[in-house]
């Protein structure tokens, strides 16, 4: 089996999967290799390894000395990710489309809020310390908990702590100046929306590019492993259409017609699907 075949495989399997089972590293990487199809995953994989093993001795050998607190787990982390294996945010070169490829991120040791975030999210459950991505807008941000207490750690900035007025700042810098915290803002994500989060950040720079086939690759990886997602059928609908594949287009928006709930949205699409029909004959 080619690397881009297990990949593929991988993502089916993620896709049929219950969302706590997802291994969010394990997805990312495969993700990675989809752009990368000569890239072999055993070193990666070895190096997800090396920082869950590098953690757990760590939080075994502080334990003995110091106990468990819920700063003393933050500190482990950044100990462990950003000071022994080097990882920061790559404020330099944002929008390069590696830092959006895990195999890239392991590579360079720079990488996107998100990307690092799932290596936060993967070292952390591997000790059994509940962490979460949150529906932070603009800059992905994930919450680690012990015994009722939380703290909100910015994987992007050095593993930071962010306080409710670094939240402010930060939804300013890239929301705009008239933007509030909501609640919504600190509700958790679930594995699958972390993933499309990722891939969403690879989509949009292919779009800005008016590079169509791209966005549609890349849309195609998604709905392996979130194939019940209607929003993402319906988006694919559209692009192909514009890209002029009608029968592609009308097959993609009939199964959004069969996922989605939205009365409205169906509505429209299928005055959609019929005009698309009709220009095939």
């Amino acid at each position: 089996m080619s690397n881009r075949a297990e990949a593929r495989e991988i993502l089916r399997r993620i896709g049929d999967q219950p969302d706590d089972e997802i291994d969010l590293a394990e997805a990312a990487l495969a993700l990675g290799a989809l752009e990368l199809p000569s890239a072999d995953l055993a070193p990666y994989r070895a190096h997800i390894r090396a920082i869950v093993e590098d953690l757990a001795a760590r939080v075994a050998a502080q334990d003995q000395a110091a106990g468990d607190s819920l700063e003393a787990r933050i500190a482990h982390l950044h100990a462990v990710i950003g000071e022994r294996h080097g990882y920061s945010g790559d404020h330099d070169t944002y929008d390069d489309l590696q830092n959006a490829n895990l195999l890239r991120v392991v590579d360079r040791r720079r990488g996107l809020p998100v990307t690092l975030g799932i290596l936060y999210m993967h070292a952390a459950r591997s000790q059994g310390w509940p962490m979460v991505g949150l529906n932070f807008p603009g800059h992905f941000l994930v919450r680690i908990e012990k015994d009722g207490a939380r703290a909100i750690i910015d994987p992007f900035n050095e593993g930071q702590t962010r306080s409710v007025v670094d939240l402010r700042d930060l939804l300013k810098a890239t929301a705009g100046s008239a933007a509030e915290l909501e609640p919504g803002h600190y509700q958790p994500v679930s594995n699958r929306d972390v993933l499309l989060r990722l891939q969403n950040n690879i989509k949009l720079r292919h779009l800005s590019a008016h590079d169509v086939p791209k966005a549609l690759e890349v849309l195609e990886a998604m709905r392996l492993f979130a194939p019940h997602e209607p929003a993402l059928w319906r988006e694919t609908g559209l692009l192909e259409a514009h890209a002029g594949n009608l029968k592609d287009a009308i097959t993609a928006l009939e199964t959004f017609m069969a996922l989605t709930g939205d009365d409205h949205h169906r509505h429209q699409t299928a005055s959609l699907i019929q005009q698309l029909k009709n220009r095939l004959n």
